[in-house]
């Protein structure tokens, strides 16, 4: 298989961007998405060019790190993340537009690499439970409703790729915030500190510069977890509360 691709190439945040054609050449089905870019950088390596840089680390659809818009889709024609996205999803020939998330709270590192600590600080602003240090607690001392645990399991799911911000015209982080708040505040644990963690988290996305949800469904579709908009409207209805 040969695929025509191109790449966005940026040396830092400051600098402005742009497109970059390349070929690859003898892609086989069976290769993931970062394992055709590794061939890629392999040709590129051997003709003393500059590898195009992308991020990954577990490669098994865990960490989320491998995100890269892929003909206008985050992570990619299928709903999984890029390193489980399989060459097969494509045909012979075909042209292919690689690029960075874009967020003004992701600012681009290199090439396809973005900064996401913006995820980091906002769950340092109050996504965590105080809980008294000791032995641990009995698994079955709170019993916890099957409904309870289930909502609490999905929204847990998430694992802050950004594919949700990438995806919104908003640059929104309303999903992955609400995810967060959601599978601790589900929980009679977390239920506590409930109202102070989603106005901290709220206010640190704001601060961050993501941008207002306006309820288009774009987040969870491109999700590769398939995280539900009842977290956005669960998150909307909490934040009322702590105001009270």
């Amino acid at each position: 298989m040969k695929l025509n691709l191109n790449i966005w190439r940026q040396k830092s945040s400051k600098d402005k961007g742009h497109f970059e054609k390349y070929t690859a050449n003898d892609v086989t089905e069976e290769m993931s998405f970062l394992e055709m870019l590794d061939v890629v950088n392999e040709d590129l390596i051997l003709s003393g060019k500059e590898p195009v840089a992308f991020d990954h680390d577990c490669r098994e659809g865990i960490c989320g790190s491998c995100s890269m818009v892929i003909n206008g889709d985050p992570h990619g024609p299928e709903k999984s993340t890029t390193c489980q996205l399989h060459m097969r999803s494509f045909k012979d020939g075909e042209t292919l537009y690689i690029e960075p998330w874009r967020a003004k709270a992701f600012p681009v590192v290199r090439d396809l690499i973005v900064d996401r600590s913006a995820f980091d600080r906002i769950i340092t602003a109050g996504g965590y439970i105080s809980v008294s240090t000791g032995n641990a607690q009995d698994a079955n001392a709170t019993p916890i409703p099957k409904m309870d645990a289930d909502e609490a399991f999905m929204s847990a799911a998430c694992i802050g790729c950004g594919a949700c911000v990438a995806s919104c015209k908003n640059a929104s982080a309303s999903l992955f915030v609400a995810a967060k708040t959601s599978h601790l505040g589900i929980l009679p644990q977390g239920s506590v500190e409930q109202k102070g963690r989603v106005k901290k988290m709220v206010a640190q996305m704001d601060a961050e510069g993501f941008g207002a949800c306006t309820n288009t469904g774009s987040c969870s579709a491109a999700c590769p977890k398939g995280i539900s908009l009842d977290n956005i409207a669960r998150l909307n209805r909490d934040l009322l509360k702590s105001n009270f």
